[in-house]
């Protein structure tokens, strides 16, 4: 191996470290209830962003929007838990990927947790900020949704959405 084949598998290890740490800044950020730092993850202008029952959005500010609005209270617990990376560089200077999503939320005021088990499908561009998400579709595979009680659990949805 010479040293610019070298360089080249150096290049793509580090731009799928850096697409793996968007990613889960991303989904740290969503933890967080952090709106600004989960919008910085996507790329500025128009794109195709597909979240199923939450909709479908052609820019990123749409998301932010619509997350803070859904998501950011404090009765609103959320876990999401990224996993199984199937990163693939389609360029220097693009890439795609899946993921696994564990997503589970506790609702505290109305006493219902609802899990989610969902495949993101994502394609990435590297911009002069670093890798952002230039698009991105996440597909539920599985729902649980459960009421909570003292003396008891009632399933309210349960099986493929």
């Amino acid at each position: 191996m010479n040293l610019d084949q070298l360089e080249q598998r150096v290049s793509r290890l580090e731009a799928i470290e850096a697409i793996r740490q968007l990613k889960h800044r991303y989904l740290a950020s969503c933890d967080a209830k952090d709106p600004v730092a989960m919008r910085a993850c996507f790329v500025d202008g128009a794109m195709h962003i597909d979240y199923g029952p939450v909709g479908v959005f052609d820019n990123a500010d749409a998301v932010a929007k619509i997350f803070s609005e859904l998501g950011c209270h404090p009765h609103i617990l959320e876990m999401h838990h990224g996993s199984n990376p199937q990163i693939e560089m389609t360029s220097d200077t693009t890439a795609k990927a899946s993921w696994s999503l564990h997503y589970q939320q506790i609702n505290t005021q109305t006493s219902v947790l609802t899990q989610l088990g969902a495949v993101y499908e994502d394609e990435y561009l590297l911009t002069a900020a670093g890798w952002r998400i230039s698009r991105t579709a996440c597909r539920p595979n599985s729902t649980l949704v459960l009421q909570l009680a003292d003396d008891a659990i009632k399933a309210l949805v349960k099986g493929k959405p």
